[in-house]
């Protein structure tokens, strides 16, 4: 009932919400000092808001049950994945120290509720909004087309990767077959398509201001990805790893940074 009163608040009860999740599992992370949970919560709290706004709205119209269905799937495929992954390899190093510094730690929580709340953001203005929701038109169309298309090459490129590095032949090695034979990053190609097919998707029933709010969500997707934490990082650890190498220059000089298409013309 509190989780239903909270979601009753709008985007307000969702942010309360979404921080509220990240501080129990912070809570119990720090208390056994470990990473396991932060992708896990992460998924989660993308499903909570998602499930919880859709139910409180009392209004399953046909855009608000897609976009739900949408971003729940989207939450369950990449959290089962991750969660997979970190169980196999046992650690995540970029919480080495975190994970030691209940403080530090908290930092990381708290900047996962701002990627989760600004990443839903079209579906909670949809699903929060008052009043009936427009009928479904050619912008769900393409939103859908393009949601399904990221969805598909980022799925299709976390499976590959994880099977490349299930097999004890490649420790070490980086993997260059399959959809990453043209693009060193397809998952976040992939998953920066996710969430322009959820904006997309969603302006059938935003009016005024809010696309321009909503627009924030891939926006930001593609500078964490694309500036912050997702490809430079990336690219700067293979550089330091197998920049030496000529296999893995000739990788590099071959595909590109993020379109899973082959390079036809070189650099």
């Amino acid at each position: 009932m509190a989780l239903e009163g909270l979601m009753g608040q709008g985007l307000v009860g969702a942010l309360v919400v979404d921080f509220g999740i990240q501080f129990v599992g912070w809570g119990l992370a720090a208390a056994l000092q470990t990473e396991k949970f932060y992708d896990l919560f992460g998924s989660l709290t993308f499903i909570t808001l998602a499930l919880g706004t859709l139910i409180n709205s009392g209004d399953y119209a046909a855009r608000q049950v897609g976009l739900t269905a949408m971003v729940v799937a989207w939450a369950l495929r990449l959290g089962t994945y991750l969660v997979i992954r970190i169980t196999r390899d046992g650690a995540d190093k970029r919480f080495d120290e975190a994970k030691k510094s209940p403080g530090l730690f908290l930092v990381y929580w708290a900047l996962q509720g701002v990627w989760v709340f600004t990443t839903v953001l079209p579906l909670l203005l949809v699903n929060c909004r008052s009043g009936s929701h427009a009928s479904l038109m050619w912008t769900d169309a393409i939103g859908l087309g393009i949601w399904l298309t990221g969805f598909i090459i980022e799925s299709a490129a976390d499976y590959q990767k994880f099977v490349f590095r299930s097999d004890p032949a490649n420790k070490g090695r980086f993997i260059q077959s399959g959809i990453w034979k043209h693009s060193r990053h397809p998952n976040y190609f992939g998953e920066i398509l996710v969430w322009w097919g959820v904006y997309v998707t969603s302006l059938g029933s935003l009016t005024s201001y809010q696309p321009a709010v909503a627009v924030l969500s891939p926006l930001f997707v593609m500078l964490l990805l694309l500036k912050v934490s997702g490809v430079p990082l990336l690219e700067k650890s293979a550089d330091e790893k197998w920049g030496e190498e000529l296999e893995y220059q000739a990788y590099k000089a071959n595909s590109r940074e993020l379109l899973p298409l082959p390079k036809i013309c070189q650099d």
